[in-house]
């Protein structure tokens, strides 16, 4: 059981939800990673920081099991260090982690498209297609709508490529990994939309090419591009954390 001793101070503490987390349990869960996830990764907390369970389960409105079982599985994810007697404490995250965290995803992620083609209806994958056109023909300035799209497609993308794998394994460890993926994402996107970089255009193309090598049952083309498209995204994903 996680008890931490230390509590942050006010200006430490993390800032409040809007509102209460209200959905089952499983989804509970979820939500409390998925904002500790972005607390992290935009700067909110600090590494050292501990993480306080009582503190989080009013914060979030929710029961301390749903708190404990985030905690625990950021302490899975590489965020946090479950210390024993001393509770969960924020881990320092650097580029370096980023990039490895990249390496790993890529791995998963080559295999699982190498093993979905041929097994994706063929609709689906025309569907996300016409998505990606109008980002890769939108305007060069990254805008709120653009952005949110792009999320969108790209998660859809990602978990039809999991789910049509047919290893249940690699499919469970890529849902697993996928909340710290895409919270790392979520961030270069805000600094993205700042900067008002053409990312948007730049990944639209290359889900594309992912999508057309899928279409046509190219295994190699289409883990080459999804290989592409990982590594692209690591200047980006490492924007705003330290080198060491």
């Amino acid at each position: 059981m996680i008890r931490p001793t230390t509590r942050p101070t006010a200006a430490e503490a993390p800032q409040p939800a809007n509102g209460t987390v209200r959905p089952g349990h499983g989804r509970r869960r979820e939500t409390v990673l998925e904002s500790l996830l972005a607390d992290v990764f935009h700067g909110r907390v600090r590494a050292g920081q501990h993480l306080v369970t009582q503190e989080l389960a009013v914060r979030f409105g929710v029961s301390h099991t749903p708190v404990r079982e985030a905690l625990i599985a950021l302490g899975g994810l590489g965020i946090l260090d479950l210390v024993p007697n001393r509770g969960a404490i924020v881990r320092r995250l650097t580029r370096q982690d980023v990039r490895e965290i990249c390496q790993v995803r890529k791995a998963l992620e080559c295999e699982a498209t190498r093993s979905a083609c041929g097994q994706i209806d063929p609709a689906e994958l025309d569907d996300i297609a016409r998505t990606l056109r109008k980002l890769e023909s939108a305007s060069r300035r990254v805008g709120a709508r653009s952005v949110a799209a792009a999320r969108e497609v790209d998660s859809r993308l990602h978990d039809l490529i999991a789910r049509s794998c047919g290893n249940r394994f690699l499919a469970s460890e890529l849902n697993r990994l996928k909340l710290l993926f895409r919270a790392i994402r979520d961030v270069s996107w805000d600094q993205v939309s700042r900067s008002s970089a053409p990312r948007v255009q730049e990944e639209a193309r290359e889900h594309l090419a992912i999508v057309e090598a899928l279409r046509q049952e190219r295994r190699a083309d289409a883990a080459r591009a999804m290989a592409r498209h990982i590594r692209s995204g690591v200047k980006y994903w490492s924007r705003g954390l330290p080198d060491r």
